[in-house]
């Protein structure tokens, strides 16, 4: 049975540019490396990164890619701001005059650029774009799919932050003004659908206990975080360690992906598989990777979760017990070697189960 081979257009390879996706990316290329596939990917933002689990492409575009990057974080700091923000609600067809430049220039680059790897390769079973804006890409996939007989599929993992009526990402664009998501064969995203808003809480538990070491890890804050210390960016591979350190470990969902039922973040997964005790807020549709009271525990006001932060405290059994079971749970179910499976059974392109 002949290896699937896939090429990959991705935002970014490089993690210095901390790109959230980025390093789920990187954990689910390397899950479709260990189920038998060939993989190439090919960066959208920044220089191609070589790794045990790909092989890589250039960027066609990256000196116009690092430009526009400089002029849009120069502008930010003229403003006062890390990025351009937009508001949390539709702010309206922002990208419209970039997107025109795109499409004169950086879109027939990309396509050439994406015909000549498939010309050269002969065999790709797929194409999969993860988390490029997909207007910038128009008309690419139509031409793909007529000249070389290749499913292309898009890969979404910034839903809902990504949707118009969220106002795109804050450090990107807005993806999908005047693209046609019916030009792909299947989109896949982390988002199952929209509910209610909620509210986060971090500040106040902080307050109310002041003998316990509360502590940030990241950047940007743009909410209360009271007695909370910062630890600033924690790097990649500091991960792990930075959350065994702790004895309780919140999860903070920002309200766009709080909101819409089942829009998972890598965060709750890194937390179950480090065997963190995991307090989190009102998420919709988490119950769908983790059983809330037995997994994980929900709080939602700072009554809740002061209540929670002191039983855990007070009992470290408790909080042992509830981080095993939520490291099980995510061993059993939420490896990337489970969702490579599933994205390759989405596409078509199944691999046989292997036996250490």
């Amino acid at each position: 049975m002949k290896a699937p081979k896939i090429l990959a257009v991705a935002s970014a390879i490089d993690l210095d540019f901390r790109y959230g996706c980025t390093p789920a990316w990187w954990q689910l290329w390397k899950g479709l490396y260990e189920v038998g596939v060939d993989l190439i990917v090919t960066p959208y933002r920044g220089r191609p990164v070589e790794s045990p689990w790909w092989r890589t492409a250039p960027n066609p575009a990256y000196v116009e890619g690092e430009s526009f990057a400089r002029a849009r974080d120069t502008w930010a700091r003229l403003k006062g701001d890390r990025y351009l923000r937009r508001a949390e609600a539709d702010p309206g067809d922002t990208d419209r005059l970039v997107r025109e430049v795109v499409w004169r220039w950086v879109t027939p680059r990309w396509q050439r650029h994406l015909e000549r790897i498939l010309e050269r390769e002969g065999d790709v079973d797929a194409v999969l774009v993860f988390t490029v804006p997909m207007s910038h890409l128009r008309g690419i996939p139509t031409a793909l799919r007529q000249k070389f007989d290749v499913p292309v599929v898009f890969y979404d993992g910034d839903v809902p932050m990504s949707l118009p009526e969220f106002g795109g990402m804050d450090t990107g664009f807005n993806y999908y003004y005047g693209a046609d998501p019916g030009e792909y064969d299947l989109v896949v995203s982390n988002s199952e659908g929209g509910l209610d808003r909620l509210r986060e809480l971090v500040g106040e538990p902080s307050r109310r206990l002041p003998e316990v070491d509360f502590a940030l890890g990241g950047g940007d804050f743009q909410g209360d975080v009271g007695n909370a210390r910062s630890l600033g960016v924690i790097p990649f591979n500091a991960f792990n360690r930075t959350i065994s350190s702790s004895r309780v470990a919140l999860n903070v969902t920002r309200r766009a992906h709080a909101t819409v039922r089942a829009s998972s973040t890598a965060r709750p997964f890194e937390l179950a598989m480090a065997g963190a005790a995991i307090v989190s807020n009102p998420h919709e549709g988490i119950e769908t990777w983790f059983e809330p009271g037995r997994e994980l525990l929900v709080v939602e006001d700072a009554d809740g979760a002061t209540a929670a932060y002191r039983e855990l405290l007070e009992d470290p059994g408790a909080a042992e017990g509830l981080g095993a079971r939520a490291r099980e749970r995510a061993l059993d179910e939420h490896t990337y070697a489970h969702r490579a499976r599933r994205l390759l059974d989405l596409i078509g392109l199944g691999v046989r189960e292997t036996v250490a």
